[in-house]
């Protein structure tokens, strides 16, 4: 039998925590997807392997249609189960304890578990699962700002969707997996307050708050110049809608 130790490690070394690093010292390697020949996000987890001891074994990830597919689930479903395909293949292969290497932490907007879930359907094998540090953390820590206001709740969703949150009244909304054109819908909320991040915890990180008319444009040239410095962009905001108060 396998096991199988799910790691959240924030956004580098610097945010593993004891129990993630006890975790890779009972780990004999970590999985790991390729994208291309530059990856940055994977270099980031051969540090953390290499700081650590543990081989990392590296998987071409399989293609996926990324340019807004009619079937987005359906997309999405699909590169899952090439996912699952390529990692039974090692699975089945070696022998000792597997690692997966998790930006942020694996319980918010990742499908590691999902995956694991099904590679446990076919194959047989444990784990278990170290949370990590994440966005939604680092952005409130970095703004020092609580998520919600008192007694009231947080309203947590894809820059995807967030049309429709607003449709269905949400006032205090945490967006993540933003990108450049989803902050067009930004434009019809200028009396809303935002508190953006993008690269959060890395040495590029890019911090603006403000009332969404007055800053909107300094967060799209924030956003060019993390992607600028680091070759990639994740930024995530919270949104909060004026106060009714008269």
């Amino acid at each position: 039998m396998t096991h199988v130790h799910v790691v959240g490690f924030g956004m580098g070394p610097h945010h593993l925590t004891g129990e993630a690093v006890a975790a890779l010292a009972a780990t004999d390697y970590v999985l790991a997807v390729r994208k291309g020949e530059r990856d940055e996000l994977l270099d980031v987890r051969r540090r953390i392997c290499a700081a650590h001891g543990v081989e990392l074994v590296e998987v071409a990830d399989p293609e996926r249609d990324r340019d807004d597919p009619a079937d987005y689930p359906g997309a999405v479903k699909a590169w899952h189960h090439a996912r699952v395909e390529a990692f039974a293949n090692v699975l089945e292969q070696r022998r000792g304890t597997a690692g997966f290497l998790v930006w942020g932490d694996p319980s918010l907007y990742d499908s590691t578990l999902r995956i694991i879930d099904q590679l446990a359907a076919r194959i047989d094998l444990t784990w278990d699962v170290v949370p990590g540090i994440s966005a939604p953390q680092l952005l409130a820590a970095r703004h020092r700002i609580v998520l919600h206001e008192v007694g009231q709740p947080v309203h947590v969703t894809t820059a995807r969707r967030l049309p429709e949150a607003l449709d269905a009244g949400e006032r205090n909304v945490l967006v993540m997996l933003a990108s450049e054109a989803s902050l067009t819908t930004l434009d019809a909320l200028p009396d809303w307050r935002i508190w953006w991040g993008a690269n959060l915890g890395t040495d590029g990180e890019e911090l603006v708050a403000g009332s969404v008319g007055g800053v909107l444009p300094e967060i799209r040239a924030a956003r060019d110049r993390a992607r600028d410095r680091a070759g990639w962009v994740m930024d995530a905001y919270l949104l909060r809608a004026p106060s009714e108060k008269s």
